[in-house]
Order: structure tokens, then sequence, then C-alpha cells
């Protein structure tokens, strides 16, 4: 069966800054694409004080990056959103998480979403609406988050003190009312969408201590709930976090930087370690329950034909996140998989940090190869040292593997049986290597790909999609 399905990610402001026919001619004409996603907030420029920056900093590590297309005449700014629609209040009624009022950029600019859902459709473009699966309000990544007892917690009830995704506990009642309203509310909004893509629906393990969660109070009222026993999975994980955290040695590390990665080292550890292994799977069951409850509330809302789409991390990471494309294709009418590769290199710093920090003896070289090995990122021993992985450049290449990248995908869909799986490649990097991740993302899925984001896609990199997946067709 041949592969036609293209999609990029067009956030609402480049709608609103180049316009309706002009962003449309480029998707279909320049790329060839035949499904967009846009989210339901309007933009506009702000500054320091008021906004937050675009592109985004990712925790620090990316305030290197830059916009490929001038967004409003800069390829970096200070901007503040609205929503894009007036939000049914009596769907979140009672409810602990409120949705943003309309405002006047609401009022102006709003209408925009609706007229560009239009102009697609007429010409052919399936249109899907992304929003966050467990960060209220939900309209867009950089805003909101859980408050009080919904922001998950480490075995030792630390909340943790540096995160990049600001995701509320999957346990929490609150935030799954909250989000299942809102897909209600959009699926009403925007009854002719084809879709709604839902990021983060698992707890994304960017640092070291977000692999740890959730051992918060609603986490373990779901444990109760399922038959687990919390109180042996709290101290099962708490002595690994220990472990890690200053009970390492180079004799621990030099299984894991075989050329296997330590996988049967990791096997035959986990048999004798079984409640470590009923934590994955309780995690995994709060996703799974969460993506349940989505798409009840769609079907609820007169959304049947609407398609739900989560976005995904790649194995292993998935194994941690919560996120198993197994349990998850129950329910989703296709899996984006992240090929977010310029924050692969920058998370295995972020491990490594921690882990050297804790543990000043380790041979940092060793510590490096075990850690590319473990998240499997390169297709030879990657780079020395941890001070080699940093967040690329615009211009420079990612330090990412073309077989890795078809591994992870290949392995998702794998798990996710007939489900289709997309290879969600990221268009930030230089053009030679976007032309590169583009081809390993084509080839890698049987089903499609998605690109995030238009901003970091000039002309030659959408040129670049249509010679890549096009040409094929």
């Amino acid at each position: 069966m041949p592969r036609n399905f293209i999609g990029i990610t067009m956030m609402p402001e480049w709608i609103q800054h180049e316009g309706i026919e002009r962003t449309l001619d480029n998707l279909v004409h320049k790329a060839g694409a035949t499904a967009v996603a846009t989210s339901p907030y309007v933009m506009e420029p702000s500054d320091e004080k008021s906004g937050s920056r675009e592109p985004p900093i990712d925790a620090g590590a990316g305030s290197v990056r830059l916009l490929d297309r001038t967004l409003w005449g800069r390829r970096e700014l200070f901007v503040k959103t609205a929503p894009g629609f007036a939000p049914n209040t009596r769907l979140y009624h009672g409810l602990r998480y409120q949705p943003p009022p309309p405002a006047e950029l609401t009022r102006k600019q709003g209408p925009v979403l609706k007229n560009f859902i239009r102009a697609a459709q007429a010409r052919h473009l399936k249109v899907y609406l992304q929003v966050q699966a467990a960060i209220p309000p939900g309209y867009r990544v950089q805003f909101g988050g859980p408050q009080g007892d919904d922001r998950p917690l480490l075995p030792d009830g630390r909340i943790p003190p540096q995160r990049l995704a600001n995701n509320g506990s999957l346990a929490s009642p609150h935030i799954v009312a909250y989000h299942c309203a809102l897909l209600k509310d959009l699926v009403q909004a925007y009854p002719d969408a084809a879709g709604l893509r839902v990021d983060w629906p698992e707890y994304p393990p960017y640092f070291l201590d977000d692999i740890f969660l959730d051992f918060g109070p609603h986490a373990e009222a779901a444990a109760t709930r399922l038959g687990f026993d919390f109180d042996r999975m709290r101290r099962a994980a708490g002595a690994l976090y220990t472990k890690i955290h200053g009970g390492l040695t180079n004799a621990d590390l030099l299984p894991w930087a075989e050329a296997d990665g330590g996988r049967y080292r990791l096997l035959h550890w986990l048999k004798d370690q079984p409640v470590l292994l009923d934590w994955l799977r309780f995690k995994a069951i709060l996703a799974e329950e969460l993506i349940a409850a989505f798409r009840k509330a769609m079907d609820e809302a007169g959304g049947k034909r609407i398609e739900l789409v989560p976005n995904a991390f790649p194995p292993p990471w998935s194994l941690v996140s919560g996120l198993d494309y197994g349990r998850f294709a129950k329910n989703a009418s296709a899996i984006s998989v992240k090929l977010y590769t310029m924050h692969w290199p920058v998370m295995l710093r972020f491990y490594g940090d921690v882990i050297l920090r804790a543990n000043p003896a380790l041979d940092e070289k060793l510590l490096t190869r075990a850690l590319v090995r473990l998240v499997d990122i390169a297709d030879d021993a990657g780079l020395p040292t941890l001070r080699d992985y940093v967040y690329p450049e615009p211009d420079q290449a990612h330090p990412v593997g073309e077989r890795a990248q078809t591994r992870k995908i290949v392995e998702a869909q794998i798990a996710a049986g007939s489900t289709p799986v997309y290879a969600l490649a990221h268009g930030y990097g230089p053009l030679d290597d976007f032309r590169r991740r583009m081809g390993v993302a084509w080839n890698a899925s049987r089903h499609g790909v998605w690109v995030n984001r238009y901003g970091y896609l000039s002309d030659a990199k959408l040129e670049a999609i249509r010679q890549v997946c096009v040409k094929e067709q």
C-alpha cells in the first residue's frame, strides 16, 4: 500500500502572520502535504516580562534555537496567547481547572482558525488540532501546569526541582476531568476537524528525575484501586534512585557500555526485581486509562468520527514514560512517534551530568558510552564525553544515528500492531541534516510522516519534504 500521508504542524501564529492562502500554498504546493495540525489559540508579540520566548528554550538548553521563518519580523521574540474560541464554560463547571477566558485578541484573531480549517479542507487537507494531554489549560505547551496535589512526586515525596514538561499526575481526577472537558469543547467548537492530537500523554523523561514519577497521593489512590502494592513500588523505585544518585561504580556501568546496551544484564537483573516491573506496568496503565477517557469524552460530545492521535516518546524512553504502544492502540486512531533528535543529545547530557555529580569517581567516557547504548541514539559508540552532547546550534547536524532512529519507529509499530504509527520528524536544524532525517522518518514508517513544525521549515526545507516523500507516491 503506498504511503501518502504527509502532515505538517503549523501553529496559528504563522497563519496569522503569513496569511491563510500563503501558508496553504506552501503546505500543498511546496511540501506536498496532505494534512496539517494547528492549535486552538491565537498569538501576538509581547515583551520579556509578560510573554514567553518563541521558540521555546527547553529548560535553558534550547536558547540556541532560532526560527527559520521570521515571525513578525524576528527569528526569536516574546509572545502571549489567548484562546482561539470562546470555551463552553458549562463543560468545566465545578472543575478545579478552568479554561482561560476569551480576550480581545480572541475576538479579533480567533475567527482565523475556522477560516483556515475551511480553506484547508477546500484544498483536500486533513486538519488536526493539537493540545496538551496533562498540562491545564492545555492550549500550548509553555503555559500552565498542575496545582497542589496534582503535581507528580518522586519516591521520597519531593517535587522534582527542574522539569521541562510541566505535566500533572496522570492519576489525578482533576487533570483527567479538565482535559476530557477540553476535548469535548474542541469537538463541539471545531466539528469539522479530522482529528485531535494530544501531546505528552505520559511522563516525559527529559530529566533523570522524570523517570521516577509518580508517587503522589493520586497515584497512591490509583494503585490501590488497580491492585498494586504502592509502598513496595515506592521503596523499590526509591532504592534504585538512591543507587543511581551516589551508589554507582565503574563496574556497574561496564555491561551497559557493551554493544547490546546491557540488555541481557538488564533482563537478568529485572527477573529479581518484579516490583520494578509492576511500577512500569502501573505507569502504563495510568497512561492507557487517560487515553481511554479521552476517547470516551470525544465520543460523548458527538466526535466518534474524529480521530484521536497521541504524540509519543520513542522506545526505549516509552518504557519509563508510561506510553505502552500496544495499550494505546486500543483507543488511538494512530500514534505519532517523536523523532525530536535535537532533544536526544541534551537529554543524555541531563542524565549524565546528574549521575556524574552524584558519583564523581565514575569514568566519564564509560558513563557516556553506557548512556548512549542504553537510550540507543547512535549507530556506533557515540561521542566520547558528556561535554560533547549539547543542544545542536541551528547550523549543526543532530548527533544521532540513522539506524537508531529507524529502530525506534519499527519497534513502536510492532508494538502498536495494526494501529498506524507515523514518524514525527522535527524541522529544526540545517537543510542537509533535515533532508537526511526526513528520509529516515519516511522510510521507517509504513504509514507516513508528520513534521514539526512550520516555523523551522524554510522554503528549501518545504521543498525537501516533497523531494523525499512525494517522489515515491
